[in-house]
């Protein structure tokens, strides 16, 4: 029989084990429980006119006039992905369909590769990318791994790490009031373009203001609303893809 003061340890060993795992596990979840949260306002004054938004299995599909061109928008790190419906209904509007993806903890980085599957499930002629921040990174190096499946690559406040494909065109947008965004790394995402590269800076614009969740830790005071921030983000996007 085990005596006593073995009985003891072994189930000391156990306790510590399963101190191991609860306590990053309860970290893992307290840190993706704390995100930005969508403007359920802004939502609400979405203009409808010409699109329609549908809530699928993967986020949102967001479907304007165009048949033929559709852009796969990744969410920024922390952010809930309906906060950026105001923004992107602007660009279907102008004529380019879009799918907000629902990332998995608000986090790109778990779900990268679902542009792949998206692009299975609907039948569009041409095919653009991107994100906003971090978003945009990851959406930024599944274009560097996918040119074959994409005509180009829409990054706002954010920039590539990889060397992206010349049949690909990139558009690059960030304020100039934003604070959060690596200037310096988008200086050297400049050596990773492609022949076509359009770099776009909005005046007065800042970080958060592509999406509707309010105000990010760190970010400057935007000298425009995000209104404003949002349609010129759009029109620079339409006048720049095929």
């Amino acid at each position: 029989m085990l005596s006593m003061q073995t009985k003891h340890i072994k189930k000391n060993r156990l306790m510590t084990v399963i101190m191991l795992l609860i306590v990053p596990i309860a970290v893992f979840f307290i840190y993706f429980s704390d995100y930005y949260h969508t403007d359920i306002t802004a939502l609400n004054e979405i203009d409808s006119e010409n699109i329609s938004i549908t809530d699928t299995d993967f986020g949102w599909l967001i479907d304007g006039p165009s048949n033929d061109r559709a852009l796969i928008f990744y969410p920024g790190a922390k952010v809930e992905a309906s906060a950026y419906e105001p923004f992107l209904s602007l660009v279907a509007q102008k004529g380019m369909d879009v799918l907000l993806v629902r990332m998995p903890f608000n986090f790109a980085v778990f779900g990268m590769n679902c542009a792949g599957d998206l692009m299975e499930q609907y039948s569009f002629d041409s095919w653009y990318i991107g994100g906003h921040s971090l978003g945009g990174a990851i959406a930024a190096n599944y274009a560097s791994s996918h040119p074959d499946l994409l005509d180009g690559l829409v990054l706002c406040a954010s920039y590539p790490t990889k060397e992206i494909d010349d049949s690909l065109t990139e558009i690059v947008i960030y304020g100039s009031e934003d604070l959060v965004l690596n200037k310096d790394k988008v200086i050297e995402g400049r050596e990773y373009a492609p022949q076509n590269y359009i770099e776009y800076i909005i005046e007065g614009g800042n970080h958060a203001q592509f999406g509707n969740y309010g105000i990010q830790r760190g970010d400057g005071t935007a000298c425009i609303t995000s209104d404003i921030q949002q349609s010129i983000a759009a029109q620079v996007i339409i006048e720049n893809v095929g």
